[in-house]
Formats: C-alpha cells, sequence, structure tokens
C-alpha cells in the first residue's frame, strides 16, 4: 500500500508575510510491496520412480509439447467476453471418458470431453517430489500447508471425471495418485477407500500395468497391507520400475524378512549397478539393524 504523507504546517500570520511559503520537501513514497511465492524446496523422493537418471514424465511430455506443431487459436477472455486473445502455446490434453489406453496429445485448448492436464501434472510431479511415500518429507511447515490447500482442491476437481463409469484412464490414473498422496498427507481417511477404489478399476482395465501396480503395491504396503502388496511390487519389479525393488525392501522390513529385504536389494544392485554404493550401504544398515525403512534419514 502506498500510504501519503500528513504534513502539518503551523507559521505564524507575521512570518507569512514577511517572508512568504517555502515549499516542503516531497517525501520518498515507498515503493508497493509485492509477494513472490517461494520457490519449492528441493524433492525428497526421486522425480521419476521407473528411472531415476532419467527425466521425469512431466518434463519429457512438456518437451515434445514444444516440439509439436502449434495450431494457433483465438478465443474470447472468460474474464471479458468483448475481448480476445490468441493461444500459441501447446499444452497436456488428455481425453475425459472412454479410453482405456494413455492417450495424451498436445494442442493449444481442450476439446470436448477433454482436459488440459498441464498444471495438474506440473503440480502432481511436484507433490509426488515430497508425499509419494509415507511419512511425507517437507523441511518447512508453511510449505506443507500449501501443499495440502492445493491437493485436496485438485482431489475434487479429478474425483468429479473419475467417478463416471466410463473415465479415461487418464483421468483415472491421476486420481490414484493425487488420492495416494492426500493419504499420506493425513486429509482423511476417505483417501484410502479412494485410491484403493481407483486402483481396482485402472488393473481390471490394465492387469499388467507397471506403474499402476508399482503404486498400488507400495500403497498396500505403506497403509498396512504388507503381504497383499507382495505380487503388486513383484509385477512393477519385473516391469522394469527401479524404485519397486526399494518399495519391496521396505515391505520385507516390515514383515520382519530380513534374508528378503537384503535379497531384493542385492538384485537392486545387479539390475541397477550405478546403484551398487546405495546398495550396499542399506545392505549393511539393515544386517546392522540400524535401518527400518529405505528412506529413514539416519543421522
Amino acid at each position: 500500500m502506498n500510504f501519503k504523507p500528513l504534513a502539518l504546517l503551523v507559521l505564524s500570520t507575521s512570518f507569512l508575510t514577511a517572508c512568504g511559503i517555502s515549499p516542503a520537501k516531497k517525501e520518498k513514497v515507498a515503493e508497493p510491496f509485492v509477494f513472490k511465492e517461494p520457490d519449492p524446496t528441493p524433492p525428497f523422493y526421486a522425480l521419476n520412480p521407473a528411472k531415476y537418471d532419467a527425466p521425469p514424465s512431466f518434463e519429457i511430455a512438456i518437451k515434445d509439447a514444444s516440439t509439436q506443431p502449434v495450431t494457433k487459436m483465438v478465443v474470447s477472455l472468460q474474464s471479458d467476453p468483448s475481448k480476445s486473445t490468441t493461444l500459441d502455446v501447446n499444452k497436456l490434453i488428455v481425453p475425459t471418458i472412454d479410453q482405456n489406453q494413455r492417450n495424451m496429445k498436445y494442442a493449444v485448448l481442450a476439446g470436448e470431453n477433454e482436459i488440459d492436464v498441464t498444471e495438474v501434472d506440473d503440480f502432481l510431479q511436484l507433490v509426488e517430489g515430497k508425499a509419494r511415500h509415507y511419512p511425507p518429507r517437507f523441511p518447512e511447515r508453511q510449505e506443507r500447508k500449501g501443499y495440502e490447500v492445493k491437493l485436496k482442491e485438485l482431489t475434487q476437481k479429478l474425483d468429479a471425471l473419475a467417478e463416471k463409469p466410463n473415465a479415461s484412464l487418464d483421468i483415472l490414473t491421476r486420481a490414484f495418485k493425487a488420492s495416494v498422496m492426500a493419504r499420506n498427507l493425513d486429509l482423511g481417511t476417505a483417501y484410502t477407500s479412494k485410491s484403493l477404489n481407483y486402483a481396482q478399476r485402472i488393473l481390471a482395465i490394465s492387469p499388467n500395468d507397471p506403474e499402476t501396480n508399482f503404486w498400488f503395491g507400495f500403497g498396500l504396503s505403506e497403509g498396512g497391507g504388507q503381504r497383499e502388496a507382495i505380487p503388486y511390487l513383484d509385477k512393477a519389479m519385473k516391469g522394469g520400475i527401479q524404485e519397486a525393488y526399494l518399495s519391496a525392501t521396505n515391505n520385507y522390513l516390515w514383515l520382519e524378512q530380513k534374508k528378503n529385504a537384503i535379497q531384493t536389494l542385492k538384485n537392486y544392485k545387479i539390475n541397477y549397478p550405478d546403484e551398487a554404493e546405495v546398495a550396499d550401504q542399506l545392505i549393511k544398515e539393515v544386517e546392522s539393524g540400524k535401518r527400518w525403512n529405505v528412506w529413514q534419514v539416519l543421522n
């Protein structure tokens, strides 16, 4: 805000008559305060659980969208229909219904039975880095509160689309992931049943999908269903999801099956030799009894 200075000028009549009035000095007006949202803190969990040294899927999609031809479109502004704007940047567009395969396209605007998920996927990627697993990892409480508010709003929008019996696989997948992370952020017990429902619907469409088996597997495990999680995490590992090995290790630790946990880490080391040092350190800590969670922060 800008506040005009209030000047009180007390002068005698004789002084005014004799000398006139000197111009008052102008006070420096303060610059308006502009709030700048702080940059997100670094992610705790890998942004690409399928392959740690590869870019996350959202960044790949954005790059692909930028290299595709753009069909410009002039549209009216929602805030003022009498004015128009030109759309000239490709967005990430997915179908909302009647599609049982992932089917993203790039266009400047979503059409009928489509939705622009550019901002949705951007935010989900940010949340994944902090809350894909339980417990979520936020260095700042205020940042976590901001994520909680935005995630609640997003789940409401996705749930409204996903509740349709013919909801697309793209919508179900995003609603599923959002529900898992909302559960991890302790936003309500309803998200546990929602994530279970979405996972079952997705697996009915694509039972061998590695990504869904990974999310469902670690979701079951971290929710107390460790024995039920085993076949899903096994499918995810066979499907090439790197982080599935670490989730499976966690699962065996919670089941107090140390030998299986160590063997899973040895398999992880074989399949991902670049992670050999990490695997060896985890094996050492599991054997010594120091580690009960792969993502545990040891002092």
